[in-house]
This record gives structure tokens, C-alpha cells and sequence, in this order.
């Protein structure tokens, strides 16, 4: 009798998660920033009429060749919800560990919306392109996607260094809680520098590419 108990509640308990599974789970969050900058940087060198110092990546979406960029915002949001799942995976529940995934969620969301409404043409490109004056429905849109997801992305940081330093990354839950900071001030700077939104913006990518990787090394909660 005491056998069959003990086997009853061996098969009842639930079955951790493996650390290959967990990695895999965890891929999309790390590789999602240097897919979009990677792609994003490549258009900007090869396309007529970009200039970084003048025309953010999200431009690149429109004119002949928009389609490339288009898809590059579809696959990166894919791959942050992959990455929310997995750091749901890692971290379990409570605190950090439910509202850290659900943020990077509402950041990966972003990259659709703004996929879906295209910022505004302007700066010069596409080439010939004259100033715009006026900011579009569509435009406005996008733009507001992109704040939303990087407060998001911002509000993820801060919650991360809770779990950060409660597995022993002291550093890291540091580096987490300052993330938010240089990534706000390069967007601050964003009108009078192109470049330091482009900076921000792709810190902000990095930051959660180095503290998804940081965390594909503690043990699985579930």
C-alpha cells in the first residue's frame, strides 16, 4: 500500500521543465534585437537616399523595397512574444516573474502595430522625399506604438532586476534599473539627434537580448 501511494504521487508531480527546453523557449527575446538593427542597418547602407542622420529605421518600411522592413517589424514582434513566453517560462510566478513577460508581450505587440501603420515619409527618403509638415493618421500611429512599446520595454527593465538579484546577478538587476534611464534619454535627444533615437532605440533591443541570455542561466521555476 505505501508503494502504490509513493508511485501514485510520483506520476502526480509535475514535470520540470528542462534547461535545453528553456533555452529554446528563451531564443526569440535574445535574438530578436540584433535581427531588427542587423536587417535594419543593411537597408539603411543599401538603400538610396537613407541617411541615419536623418531618417529613422522605421522609414524604411516605405517605397519600393518598404516590404523588407515591413516584414523585418512582423518577425522581431513574433519573436518577442516568443521570448515573453520563455521568460514566463524561467521565472515562474509572482512579482517580476508574471508582469516582466506580459511587458515584453505589450513591446513585442508594438512591432505589429507598427508594421501595420507605417511612420511618414520625410527627410528625404524615400529619395526625393520633401520634409513633411504635417503628421499622417497612420504616422501618428505608429508613433504611439513605438512610445507604448518602449515604456513597456523601459517598465520591463525595472521589473526584471527584482529576479535579477534574487538569483545572485547583482550587477545585472543594477545594469537592468539603468537600462531604462540611457535608453529615455537617447529619445529625449531625439530632437536635435536622429541617431541618439536610433541609439536608444537599439540599446533598448541589446539591453533585452543581454538579460534574456543572463536569465536562460538560472534553473526553470516550472
Amino acid at each position: 500500500m505505501t508503494h502504490t501511494v509513493s508511485a501514485s504521487r510520483h506520476v502526480a508531480s509535475p514535470t520540470p521543465v528542462s534547461r535545453p527546453a528553456v533555452r529554446r523557449s528563451l531564443v526569440g527575446g535574445m535574438v530578436a534585437g540584433p535581427v531588427f538593427l542587423a536587417v535594419g542597418v543593411a537597408q539603411g547602407l543599401a538603400r538610396d537616399g537613407f541617411d541615419f542622420t536623418r531618417n529613422a529605421l522605421s522609414q524604411l518600411a516605405l517605397g519600393e523595397a518598404g516590404w523588407i522592413q515591413t516584414v523585418n517589424f512582423l518577425l522581431v514582434g513574433a519573436l518577442l512574444m516568443a521570448g515573453a513566453i520563455g521568460l514566463r517560462r524561467v521565472l515562474g510566478g509572482g512579482g517580476g516573474g508574471s508582469w516582466a513577460p506580459v511587458l515584453v508581450g505589450v513591446f513585442g505587440a508594438s512591432f505589429w502595430v507598427a508594421a501595420a501603420f507605417p511612420a511618414d515619409a520625410g527627410a528625404g527618403f524615400p529619395a526625393g522625399t520633401p520634409d513633411a509638415t504635417v503628421m499622417s493618421g497612420h504616422g501618428t500611429v505608429h508613433m504611439a506604438a513605438g512610445m507604448v512599446g518602449y515604456l513597456a520595454l523601459c517598465a520591463a527593465f525595472v521589473v526584471l532586476a527584482g529576479p535579477l538579484a534574487a538569483h545572485g546577478h547583482r550587477r545585472w538587476a543594477v545594469a537592468s534599473r539603468l537600462l531604462p534611464v540611457a535608453v529615455l534619454a537617447g529619445f529625449a535627444a531625439s530632437a536635435t539627434s536622429v541617431l541618439a533615437f536610433t541609439a536608444g532605440a537599439g540599446l533598448g533591443l541589446l539591453g533585452l537580448t543581454a538579460l534574456t541570455a543572463r536569465l536562460a542561466t538560472t534553473p526553470a521555476n516550472h
